[in-house]
């Protein structure tokens, strides 16, 4: 039966999950050589190799590939064990890491935390409030929050809230373009969108819904920043309105006629959703996006 270390297992992931040495192997927190050494020696005990090397960075070889699940199942096993110093008196322990969209992060959960590390002081939160979709199974999060419902992987899924969205217009922008008082008005106007190969999901997709006829002059990747445009008197455009509304200047156009509305949702893994970290973490989540009252979200 082959023997292998763990720590060249973790490498084998870091590598399979960064696909580059250098970055692997800054995330381990090891010298690119280190890395490389323990997958070697990985790939020595149990006998076939792991990775080819191409320009595009390490690729997985079909063996590598079917080494994932399993390895996977060890890592979560490893992460299950060493919740068990988190469960003593005096509070929870550890790291968990919460991956959101960039305006749920930094307008709703961020100013939130504060009661939650005061309760518990040992236990380190890292909150990455980025556009993007985070994969739990390669650990880019443990818990994520969502634009959509999941529609694979080993993930539970809870819907958290709806929100709505609105058009937005600075007090400047209209000065200078003319009141718009019905929507055949939205048709000359100047509009911030999304840069179409950075959407990152497809509920992102505003203006269609509005008009099919409606093309962004200016597309910005961002929602943080396509509201600061906004409020610049750049172009007018669709923000959240519990975003918009922390910029009282923005005034909200045809709020009767377009609504649009969109869900949250938290994302957990299956395996680890019941360690006590992440199980009070998701708690504190839900609840607070339930809680709250219906007007911060519409």
């Amino acid at each position: 039966m082959p023997r292998f270390d763990w720590d060249d297992l973790r490498a084998f992931l870091a590598m399979a999950r960064a696909g580059r040495l250098t970055m692997a192997a800054r995330q381990m927190g090891v010298d690119h050589s280190t890395l490389s050494r323990r997958i070697a020696a990985l790939e020595h005990a149990i006998g076939v190799r792991l990775f080819d090397r191409r320009a595009v960075g390490f690729v997985l070889t079909p063996e590598g590939e079917r080494l994932i699940t399993e390895a996977e199942a060890m890592e979560t096993l490893a992460i299950r064990i060493g919740a068990h110093d988190s469960r003593k008196p005096g509070g929870l322990t550890g790291t968990v890491r919460i991956g959101t969209p960039e305006g749920f992060g930094t307008y709703f959960l961020g100013p939130r935390l504060g009661s939650l590390t005061t309760a518990h002081p040992e236990l380190a939160i890292e909150l990455v409030a980025n556009p993007r979709i985070f994969s739990l199974s390669k650990r880019e999060a443990d818990i994520a929050v969502a634009m959509s419902q999941p529609v694979q992987g080993r993930v539970i899924a809870e819907k958290m809230v709806d929100y709505e969205l609105g058009v937005y217009a600075a007090p400047d922008y209209l000065q200078r373009h003319g009141e718009i008082l019905v929507k055949s008005d939205l048709e000359r106007q100047r509009w911030i969108g999304y840069v179409e190969d950075l959407m990152w999901t497809s509920e992102l997709d505003y203006l269609p819904q509005i008009s099919p006829s409606l093309v962004p002059h200016i597309r910005i990747s961002n929602v943080i920043s396509q509201m600061e445009a906004v409020a610049g008197g750049v172009a007018i455009g669709v923000l959240p309105c519990f975003m918009a509304r922390t910029r009282p200047s923005l005034v909200r156009i045809l709020p009767a006629e377009i609504q649009l509305l969109r869900s949250y949702w938290l994302i957990t893994h299956n395996e680890t959703r019941d360690l006590a970290r992440i199980r009070l973490l998701s708690d504190f989540i839900l609840k607070e996006a339930r809680s709250i009252s219906r007007n911060f979200w519409m």
